[in-house]
């Protein structure tokens, strides 16, 4: 028997830690497949993130520039930070994130979209918000490591679309949260929701 997202089907008969870092887990479970079998499973821990798109009067999509290691190059991105404060809403961490590092703050805040990257190794979730009637702030905020030489620019939010779609934007909070920006902004907001909402395939830790 499952449930109706079949979930019951794949019971975690066991579950063992291998590596805890400064950010991600990892650990091996043991799953009964839905035919009976047992199999394991590589999960990697994340605590999730947000990311915001931050669209100015002008209808530009504010977008920051940082070094990312892993693929030892710089990277057009949107504001973005992890859900790694004990207690901290996830509206609050975008709200933090976008004062930190682009310097702005939003009046008008939807959920945009929701993405799990790579669920197929992984149980990361990221929520992209939609930021609009943004004016500069004065946050006191020291940057460290990559975000010491983060830069910000505006970009036409069709411009930024394009750019996704050529392949120049590749991080995928960004790409989906530009391509989503657009569509809805296309259909008038008509289909975004509450900054509130709830958010099912975020892991419950």
């Amino acid at each position: 028997m499952s449930d109706a997202d079949g979930v019951a089907a794949y019971e975690v008969v066991s579950s063992e830690p291998i590596f805890r870092g400064s950010v991600i887990g990892l650990r091996r479970d043991e799953v009964r497949m839905s035919d009976g079998s047992l199999v394991h499973r590589e999960v990697v821990e994340h605590p999730g993130a947000v990311g915001i798109v931050a669209i100015d009067a002008d209808d530009r999509v504010l977008l920051v520039n940082q070094y990312r290691h892993p693929m030892r190059r710089r990277l057009d991105e949107l504001p973005a930070g992890l859900l790694d404060k004990d207690g901290e809403p996830p509206l609050e961490a975008a709200r933090r994130e976008l004062a930190e590092e682009a310097g702005v703050r939003a009046s008008d805040w939807h959920v945009l979209v929701d993405l799990n990257p790579s669920p197929g190794m992984s149980d990361e979730a990221i929520r992209i918000y939609l930021a609009r009637g943004i004016e500069a702030v004065d946050e006191s905020f020291t940057p460290e490591h990559e975000e010491i030489d983060l830069t910000v620019s505006r970009v036409p939010l069709d411009e930024a679309a394009a750019r996704a779609l050529t392949g120049d934007i590749t991080n995928a909070a960004a790409v989906a949260g530009i391509l989503a920006a657009k569509l809805g902004r296309d259909e008038g907001w008509a289909r975004v929701r509450p900054a509130d909402a709830l958010w099912p395939t975020r892991p419950s830790g």
